[in-house]
C-alpha cells in the first residue's frame, strides 16, 4: 500500500480550470443546476456519462481523496484500508491525493486528476452541480444512511440557556459551504428568534474542531457544530463532554458521501460502487464512526434534498457564482494562513 499512498502536489487555478471548459453540450435537453459542460438528459440530478465512448475514462490509477474539513493524519490509518480493498477489488492503483480546501478538491475532480472523493456534506451539491461529481455510497447500518445533527454548544459554566440568549455574542461558524456549520443555522437559527449577520456576526472558524476546542478555550461563546464529528472528539478525549452544554438540537441530516467522476465507464463506476458496497468495515472504522458499519448506497436526488432544501432557503444556491465566491474566500484563508506561517516569532 505504501507504493500506492503518496501525497499528488496539485495546484489548478479557477481561472484555467473553468475557461478549459468553456464549450457548452449544445445538444443537452435537460441540465438543472448543472454547469454548462454537463447534461443531464435523465433528469437525476447529476451529469449523465458521456454518450462518445471515446470520452469515457478507464484509468489505470484511481486517485482517491477525502474530505479537507479535519486533519487528514487523523484519518489516513481509517481510509488506508478502504483504498487497499479499492485497489484489490478494482485491480486498479489507488493514490491519495491530499486536499487543502473543498474548493480545491472541487476543482481536481472538474479537471479530471480525482476520481473518487468523500466530501463533507456540504460540498457536495458543488461537487455535483460545478465538478460532474455522482454520490453512490454513504456509511450507514442496518436501520440505513447515517446521519448527524446540527449541535449548538456553549461551555457548560456559560450562562446561556437558549439561541435567543446569543445576540451579540462570538458565535462561531465553519466555512460558507458547510452543512451543519453554518447553512442550517442561517435558516433555523432565525426560527429560534437568533438572526445571524444580524443579531451576530459569525466568525468563520474554519473547522468543526477548531469551533468546538474554540468554545472549550473560550476564544468563542457559542458554535455550530456536526453532532458526529462533536462526539468523535469527545471519544477520543480531545475535549470533554461535561465542560460543553447543547443548548439545541436539529433534524437529522445525512452525513458524508463518496463522489465518484461521471465520465469514468460505466462498468468502471458499478464495479467501484460494488467493491465499495461489499467492504466490511475495520473495527477502527466502526468506532471512529459511531456504530456505522457498511456503505450503502445513496442518491443526490433524494439522499441530499434536505441539504439542496437548505441550500436554497439560505440564499446560497450550489450554482458556479456561489462557488467562485467560495473559491475566493478559500485562497484568501489560504494566504492569510502563509502570512501567519511566514511572520517572525516576536521576540522573547
Amino acid at each position: 500500500m505504501k507504493k500506492t499512498f503518496y501525497l499528488m502536489a496539485m495546484a489548478v487555478s479557477a481561472g484555467t480550470l473553468f475557461s478549459s471548459h468553456a464549450l457548452a453540450q449544445d445538444n443537452c435537453s435537460n441540465r438543472g443546476q448543472l454547469d454548462t459542460i454537463y447534461c443531464d438528459a435523465n433528469n437525476d440530478m447529476v451529469a449523465d456519462v458521456p454518450t462518445d465512448p471515446s470520452k469515457q475514462r478507464d484509468p489505470s490509477t484511481l486517485v482517491f481523496a477525502w474530505s479537507p474539513t479535519e486533519n487528514p493524519a487523523v484519518y489516513k490509518s481509517i481510509y488506508e484500508p478502504i483504498m487497499a480493498s479499492l485497489q484489490t477489488c478494482t485491480g486498479k492503483r489507488v493514490a491519495f491525493f491530499n486536499v487543502q480546501s473543498n474548493s480545491a478538491q472541487i476543482e481536481a475532480q472538474r479537471a479530471g486528476r480525482m476520481h473518487v472523493a468523500l466530501y463533507a456534506t456540504g460540498a457536495i451539491g458543488f461537487a455535483v452541480n460545478m465538478a460532474g461529481g455522482v454520490p453512490f455510497v454513504g456509511m450507514g447500518n442496518a436501520q440505513g444512511v447515517g446521519g448527524y445533527q446540527v449541535y449548538a454548544i456553549v461551555r457548560a459554566d456559560s450562562p446561556f440557556k437558549k439561541l435567543a440568549d446569543l445576540k451579540g455574542k462570538k458565535v462561531a461558524h465553519v466555512s460558507p459551504t458547510s452543512n451543519s456549520g453554518n447553512l442550517a443555522p442561517r435558516v433555523f437559527f432565525t426560527e429560534q428568534g437568533l438572526t445571524p449577520d444580524t443579531d451576530y456576526k459569525p466568525l468563520m472558524s474554519g473547522g468543526h474542531d477548531k469551533s468546538i476546542i474554540g468554545v472549550s478555550l473560550g476564544d468563542y461563546e457559542a458554535a455550530a457544530v456536526a453532532s458526529d464529528i462533536f462526539e468523535r472528539m469527545t471519544e477520543r478525549g480531545q475535549v470533554k463532554a461535561q465542560d460543553f452544554r447543547i443548548i439545541w438540537k436539529s433534524q437529522v441530516f445525512p452525513t458524508t458521501g463518496f463522489v465518484m467522476s461521471h465520465d469514468l465507464k460505466p462498468e468502471l463506476q458499478k464495479k467501484i460502487t460494488d467493491c465499495m458496497v461489499s467492504y466490511k468495515f475495520t473495527d477502527e472504522l466502526k468506532k471512529e464512526y459511531n456504530g456505522m458499519d457498511r456503505f450503502l448506497p445513496i442518491t443526490y436526488k433524494e439522499t441530499w434534498k434536505p441539504i439542496r432544501e437548505v441550500a436554497e432557503r439560505s440564499g446560497t444556491p450550489y450554482n458556479r457564482a456561489a462557488f467562485e465566491a467560495q473559491q475566493k474566500r478559500d485562497a484568501d484563508a489560504a494566504a492569510k494562513r502563509a502570512a501567519t506561517a511566514a511572520a517572525p516569532a516576536p521576540k522573547q
